[in-house]
Parts: C-alpha cells; structure tokens; sequence
C-alpha cells in the first residue's frame, strides 16, 4: 500500500504546501544573501526559476485540497501559517535576522484565524 496515499487529505495538502514554501521562501528572501551584489534582473531570473518549483508543488496541493473538501479560505489561511512557520526559521537561521517576540504574536493572530475560518 503506498504510504502517500493513506496520508488524511489535511496532512497531504499542508505536507505539499509546506514544501513549496520552502521553495518560495528561498526565491523570494535568497538573493538578499546569495546575490546581493549582482544586478536585480539577475536575481529576478533566478529566482523565478525557484518559484518554478514552488508551484510545481503548490498548484497540485491546492487541488487537491479544494477537491477533497477545503475551502479556498482555509487552504489560504492554511498557506499564511506555513508561510510563518517557514519564514521565521529562514530569517533566523538563513539570514541571521534575530528573532522577535513579534513573530509570536503574529502567530497568535494567525491560530486565531484558523480557528474562525475552520469552525464551521
């Protein structure tokens, strides 16, 4: 029995999401580090080729969280705490930001939203 396929739809569709984060994180905030020097247009094409990744893995967990019964709100909320719970370790590890209290409460407002949009 393939072990993906016996994954609930939830765990499948924010596993995939997660993953694509990864890619966009790095797409979007990896030049500040690896291409600083270079020119922008340089970073921009680079950096679209990673996002290239991101939605090779995106797009498939969207369907197929929309078509097993998730509502466009919960995937996008769904998306909003895995873009937190990937960037904050980014920023810190990745780039060396320090980390702020703030990012706490950012996520606190984000479970709050979970919470409201998956309720019903």
């Amino acid at each position: 029995m393939n072990l993906l396929a016996s994954l609930p739809l939830p765990v499948k569709t924010f596993g995939l999401l997660v993953l694509s984060n990864l890619f966009m994180t790095m797409a979007w905030y990896g030049h500040l580090k690896n291409l600083a020097t270079k020119p922008w247009w340089v970073a921009a094409l680079i950096s679209w080729g990673i996002a290239l990744f991101e939605y090779l893995l995106q797009v498939p967990a969207n369907r197929m969280g929309y078509n097993g019964g998730l509502s466009v709100a919960q995937l996008k909320i769904g998306q909003e705490v895995v873009t937190l719970a990937v960037f904050v370790p980014f920023a810190v590890f990745y780039l060396g930001q320090p980390l702020k209290l703030d990012y706490l409460w950012a996520g606190l407002c984000l479970l709050g939203a979970v919470y409201f949009i998956f309720r019903s």
